[in-house]
């Protein structure tokens, strides 16, 4: 009897190969390295708040009492749900029904869950750039093709013309996504330009998902529209949001999706009960938000434009870096006097050190689907202030070394 060998071999999906390393985070072993030598690193490269999660609901966590950790619903418990619905209702001004909410496991899950349901594998989404890095692996994941529309730094990052949306149209496109305020530039984008942007997506039949997770994060006596306002919005809007930055809680993985179109929230749960339950403890701990008053958000928002201040101040006053003032989160992305930033960013953690420390930054080039920005970095303004005016002048200290060649 003859046996027949099988000459498949082991490998790696094409979808596996395709997914990108995280610009924040894959000089992380650089880092590390640094701080074996001894040198103290100042991270600027990831959004991690150091403000402390608030005690009404770290002290949730004395109250559970369950003898068996069950499973929670997959649209997530009545309880944070309801908690969500209060929320909108009198923090954002809007008003949606706890079936039009969806709990999900941070607003990363609430992203691919978007991404999906709007969108078949091969279809395109409008990206407008520089983009939350991530939004790469989330595309990626769901098998579509991002097609940026170009913001710059001139401007502020805000929208181009109605007309660059038109031009970068396909007959494969199906949604367009915006992060307001925006992760990577701080930008804060008016009712003009959210409302051409709505008009856009009903007049060619797309969804406009909104990444609101910076919601509270506004400066200068701004405000965030957010898209649930919108009029006439209900069939294409869909919103995603999350608790990490909000209530400086990212490590309870806990976020939502939030649509009033009933197909939509349709699909979208049962991808929910695909993946069975959100955290259960995590909604738990969420709960206890709604005793926070207003002064807990102005009193972080006050916190982070002294942050805002001080890291832009510092910034204008290096020789050769261009800023625009962030308006809102916590992220700006400024244009420093070199040809790579990436290379920069690796030299700052392989061969710089003043005062026995370092800067970690995060390469804007990562934050584009074109060849831009290989001058620029994203900075986030999570640190003290005092630790800012240390990295600022570190970075000052190290563009002057580098750009001599020293």
């Amino acid at each position: 009897m003859t046996t027949v060998h099988d000459t498949r071999t082991l490998s790696i999906s094409r979808r596996g190969l395709a997914m990108p390393a995280s610009p924040i985070r894959k000089l992380a072993p650089l880092a590390e390295l640094a701080r074996l030598r001894g040198t103290k690193v100042y991270h600027l490269n990831i959004g991690q708040p150091d403000i402390e999660t608030p005690a009404c609901m770290l002290d949730r966590l004395k109250q559970i009492d369950d003898k068996v950790l069950e499973y929670s619903p997959s649209t997530g418990t009545l309880a944070f749900l309801e908690s969500l619905r209060q929320y909108y209702a009198e923090r954002v001004g809007v008003s949606v029904e706890t079936r039009q909410i969806l709990a999900t496991t941070g607003g990363s899950e609430a992203i691919l869950f978007a991404f999906l349901a709007c969108a078949n594998e091969g279809d395109d989404v409008l990206l407008l750039e520089p983009f939350y890095a991530n939004y790469r692996a989330f595309t990626t994941m769901a098998g579509l093709n991002i097609v940026p529309v170009t913001s710059r730094g001139r401007d502020g990052f805000h929208l181009p013309p109605r007309s660059v949306f038109e031009q970068a149209l396909t007959p494969r496109t199906r949604a367009v996504v915006l992060c307001n305020p925006n992760n990577p530039t701080g930008t804060v984008y008016t009712r003009d330009e959210l409302e051409m942007l709505a008009g856009f997506c009903r007049d060619h039949g797309l969804f406009l998902i909104a990444d609101e997770v910076y919601r509270e994060f506004v400066y200068d006596g701004r405000r965030a529209i957010s898209a649930l306002e919108l009029r006439d919005g209900d069939d294409f809007v869909v919103v995603v949001d999350s608790l990490s930055k909000r209530y400086s809680a990212c490590g309870i993985r806990l976020g939502a999706l939030v649509t009033r179109n009933p197909e939509l929230y349709d699909a979208c749960l049962r991808m929910a009960q695909g993946r069975l339950s959100p955290p259960g403890l995590a909604q738990f701990i969420a709960v206890g938000a709604k005793d926070l008053g207003d002064d807990y958000t102005r009193d972080v928002v006050d916190e982070y434009q002294r942050r805002r201040d001080v890291l832009y101040e510092g910034l204008r006053a290096i020789p050769g870096v261009e800023l625009a003032r962030p308006e809102g989160a916590f992220y700006c992305v400024p244009k420093l006097p070199v040809r790579d930033a990436e290379d920069f960013a690796v030299w700052l953690l392989t061969e710089f050190e003043h005062d026995g420390a370092t800067v970690m930054i995060a390469p804007a080039r990562g934050f584009y689907a074109t060849d831009r920005g290989r001058s620029e970095i994203r900075i986030a303004y999570v640190l003290n202030e005092d630790d800012l005016r240390a990295s600022v002048e570190l970075l000052r200290v190290a563009l002057e070394r580098y750009t001599k060649g020293v």
